[in-house]
C-alpha cells in the first residue's frame, strides 16, 4: 500500500496521511536500550516505504534525531523532517520543565539539529513549548530568519494556545500545530482546532492511540512497566483505569464490526476530521507501524463517528508539568 497525501494548512508541506512520532527513541515507555538500536533503520525505511513521509522528532528526545538522520541519510528526498526546540530540561523530581523561546537560543538550537540530523534543512521547525517569558513575535521572529536563509522550510508550534497561535501566524505562516488530539484528549477542539481552521493551518496530534490505551491492548495497570512513564499520569491511575478501559470497548466494538483493530479505528476518527490533519502515531515494531498506515484506508460511517465523538475519559491528560506546557502564552510584546 501506498498511503494518501495531505497538504498540512493552506501553505504547508504534502506529507502521507499518517506520521510517525519518534518520541520512543527516547524510551519513556519502559523501553529497553536494545529496542531502540536494533531495528530503527529497517523501521524507518519501512515507513517511506509505506508512504509514511513526516517523520517527526525533536531534539529533546534523547538520541532521536542522530537516529534518524542515520536511518534515512539515502533517501533525505522522501522524508518530510520535522523536528522542534525549546525544551531545555524536561520535567523532573527537581523542578517543572525549563523552556527557552529566546532568538539567540532557536539559532543555536537549529545548528544542533541540523548537525545531529546529518541535512542542511529541516521540513517543519516547532517551538516544542511557548516560552512564558518571550513574546511569541520575537521566538518567531528568529524562526522566520531561519527560513530566509534555507535552514527551514516550514514552521510550527506544539502545544501554543489559539491567541499564541494568532499572533505568531500574524509574523510569519505557521504550517502545522502539534497537540496532543486524539478520542481521549478533546480539549484542543475548544479553541485550538478552530483557530487552525480559520487561518489555514495543519494540525499533528500527537499521542493520537491515547498513550496506548486506544490500541485496546492494555487491559490492565499491571501490563505497564514499573519505569512506565504512564503510572505516574492521571488517566492510567487506579482512580480512573477501569472507567476509562469501558470507554476503550466503545472503541473495540466499532473496530470488531470492520475487521480492523482498535487502534485504526482512533486513527481514521481524527483523519475524519479534516483533509489537513496528519496524527503522528509512534512504535518501534514493523508490524505495529503497518498496521497504523492501515488506519488510512478504513472509513467510519457517520453513526460511527458520532459515537466515537460521545466516548470520553475522565482525568487530566497530564499530570501538573509547570505553566504553558498545554496551551502555552506569552507576554506581549
Amino acid at each position: 500500500m501506498t498511503l494518501p497525501q495531505r497538504l498540512l494548512g493552506t501553505n504547508g508541506p504534502v506529507v502521507g496521511a499518517i506520521g510517525y512520532g519518534a518520541m520512543g527513541f527516547a524510551r519513556p515507555y519502559g523501553q529497553s536500550e536494545n529496542d531502540i538500536a536494533d531495528g530503527a533503520d529497517e523501521l524507518l525505511n519501512r515507513a517511506l516505504d509505506l508512504g509514511v513521509t513526516l517523520i517527526d522528532t525533536a531534539d529533546g528526545y534523547g538520541p532521536s534525531e542522530a537516529i534518524i538522520g542515520k536511518a534515512v541519510a539515502g533517501r533525505r528526498d522522501k522524508v518530510v523532517l520535522a523536528t522542534k526546540f525549546g525544551i531545555v530540561r524536561a520535567i523532573t523530581p527537581e523542578g517543572p520543565p525549563v523552556v527557552n523561546g529566546r532568538p539567540e537560543y532557536v539559532r543555536e538550537s537549529i545548528e544542533r539539529s541540523l548537525t545531529r540530523l546529518g541535512t542542511d534543512h529541516v521540513d517543519l521547525y516547532y517551538q516544542h513549548r511557548v516560552d512564558p517569558g518571550v513574546p511569541i513575535e520575537e521566538t518567531v521572529g528568529a524562526m522566520a530568519e531561519l527560513v530566509a536563509e534555507g535552514k527551514v522550510r516550514h514552521l510550527g508550534l506544539s502545544e501554543a494556545s489559539a491567541d499564541t497561535v494568532r499572533r505568531a501566524h500574524a509574523v510569519h505562516p505557521i504550517a502545522a500545530v502539534e497537540t496532543e488530539w486524539s478520542l481521549w484528549s478533546r480539549d484542543v477542539e475548544h479553541e485550538v482546532v478552530p483557530a487552525c481552521r480559520e487561518l489555514g493551518i495543519g494540525l499533528v496530534p500527537y499521542s493520537p492511540l491515547g498513550r496506548g490505551m486506544l490500541t485496546g491492548k492494555i487491559r490492565s495497570r499491571d501490563d505497564l512497566p514499573e519505569n512506565d512513564y504512564r503510572r505516574g499520569m492521571p488517566r492510567f491511575s487506579e482512580e480512573f483505569f477501569d472507567v476509562n478501559l469501558r470507554a476503550v470497548d466503545v472503541v473495540r466494538g466499532i473496530a470488531a464490526a470492520h475487521g480492523a483493530q482498535p487502534g485504526q479505528v482512533a486513527l481514521a476518527w481524527l483523519l475524519a476530521k479534516a483533509p489537513d490533519v496528519v496524527p503522528i502515531p509512534g512504535t518501534l515494531r514493523i508490524e505495529r507501524l503497518e498496521e497504523n498506515a492501515g488506519a488510512a484506508e478504513l472509513a467510519l460511517s457517520t453513526e460511527e463517528i458520532a459515537r466515537l465523538d460521545a466516548s470520553s475519559a475522565v482525568g487530566e491528560r497530564e499530570s501538573e508539568m509547570g505553566h504553558n506546557w498545554i496551551a502555552g502564552t506569552t507576554p506581549a510584546r
